[in-house]
């Protein structure tokens, strides 16, 4: 006997034009939009709103009164047709939030594969989020954020909206920001400031102590010696850089609408 496409409770709402792929379940009182697309094993708990034009990769599972895909939180939507996008197997819990783009920033969010998104946590309008991203209890994600990839952010940090994110950065918790923070950043505080590098974030991805010491090196020269930050960026030769200082010296001369988080000054002696 053939077993069923996908397991839908009576008393779930799945709307016509949905897509539902194989293997899925969907709970109690769960409701479906007509332009959602379900991949392959999605597992939806009870009492999840999926809506709009929303496409949800394979193996994700989506707790308890999480709300996908509904309109922007922005004054200026006027129900256009926009995406919200989410890649495999994402762990969505409890009562998640995240919304499509606005038409004229590109009309998507987009959600990389394998994100952790903890209860409470919000992503807005126009993000684009990387693989292996963790967002905590109560993060906030204002538009237009984007986040490299294996980013890890304490409970209750909240980001501005254009804010650039480096992969491998760690966002501390209850912290804010304001500014891009570079990859392999650690950033704390309120307002955030560049408190030092994700050490033991790269340590587990696999960096070896002279790259390491490289990116310290190359941050300290960038961030905290002498003339403007400007000045310092011009007298750096690509050409002579390590790969993994390169790819800080990339993500700092690419475009950026907010800045970059100042490195936290030494604290003052007390007489």
């Amino acid at each position: 006997m053939r077993e069923p496409v996908a397991d839908i409770h009576p008393t779930a709402i799945v709307e016509d034009g949905a897509i539902i792929g194989e293997g899925c379940k969907i709970g109690p009182y769960s409701i479906i939009g007509p332009k959602v697309k379900l991949g392959a094993n999605v597992t939806i708990r009870s009492h999840v709103v999926i809506d709009g034009n929303t496409t949800i990769g394979s193996g994700c599972s989506i707790f308890s009164h999480a709300v996908l895909g509904t309109e922007p939180q922005n004054i200026h939507y006027r129900g256009e047709d926009t995406e919200l996008i989410i890649g495999k197997n994402c762990q969505i819990r409890e009562s998640v939030t995240m919304n499509p783009g606005m038409p004229d920033a590109g009309g998507k969010t987009v959600v990389g594969d394998n994100c952790l998104f903890l209860v409470n946590s919000h992503v807005a309008h126009d993000c684009i989020l990387g693989n292996n991203i963790i967002l905590s209890n109560n993060v906030m994600i204002a538009g237009h954020v984007e986040i490299g990839d294996n980013v890890i952010m304490g409970g209750g940090a909240g980001i501005h909206q254009f804010v650039r994110i480096g992969h491998h950065a760690f966002v501390g918790g209850v912290s804010n920001a304001k500014n891009d923070i570079i990859p392999f950043g650690m950033s704390d505080g309120v307002p955030g400031e560049l408190v030092g590098l994700n050490v033991v974030g790269l340590r587990r991805a696999g960096y070896e102590k002279q790259q390491i010491l490289d990116i310290r090196r190359f941050v300290k020269n960038v961030f905290e010696s002498g003339g403007t930050f400007k000045d310092r960026l011009a007298d750096i030769d690509p050409s002579q850089l390590s790969e993994v200082e390169k790819d800080v010296y990339d993500f700092i001369t690419a475009d950026s609408k907010r800045g970059f988080l100042n490195v936290r000054s030494a604290p003052k002696s007390q007489d």
